[in-house]
């Protein structure tokens, strides 16, 4: 449960413009996590998880994806050990079907760690589409997530 949970904070902090904690433990809440503030805080610091500057003079939480390529990796095996169901290479796209709400968090975590070979992702429920730069990689990769999930 813990690391579906901060792969949804993970989606939450990706997909908007979040400035405070409250509003992630709101979002959780209205996808049925039961969590307190205190939990999201620990999820946070683990995650490694900051504020920074946005472009209109604001604070906006963010992943410090340069200098955390080692916790991501972590992450990435983490979520993808919860929550990968399968996948499948297709010429140069890696196709993942994942829980159901996961698809998202595995996506933008791929993203966040800068992989050569990876063009760029997209995702949807449970299903994740990663466009790699050709069949090579595409293969590389599936090796990569076989021996992550044994």
């Amino acid at each position: 449960m813990k690391a579906q949970r901060q792969a949804k904070i993970l989606e939450i902090i990706a997909s908007g413009e979040v400035q405070t904690q409250e509003e992630i433990l709101q979002q959780l809440r209205a996808l049925d996590y039961n969590c307190t503030q205190a939990t999201i805080s620990r999820d946070m610091k683990e995650l490694r998880i900051v504020k920074k500057l946005a472009p209109d003079g604001s604070y906006r939480y963010a992943t410090s994806m340069n200098e955390l390529s080692d916790t991501f990796t972590s992450r990435l095996n983490t979520i993808f050990r919860e929550c990968v169901i399968s996948f499948e290479a297709a010429q140069n796209i890696v196709v993942i079907k994942t829980l159901p709400g996961l698809a998202n968090a595995a996506c933008s975590t791929v993203d966040g760690m800068e992989i050569d070979g990876v063009v760029g992702t997209l995702a949807g429920d449970d299903t994740g589409i990663l466009i790699m730069r050709d069949s090579v990689s595409a293969l590389a990769f599936c090796d990569e997530i076989k021996t992550m999930l044994r």
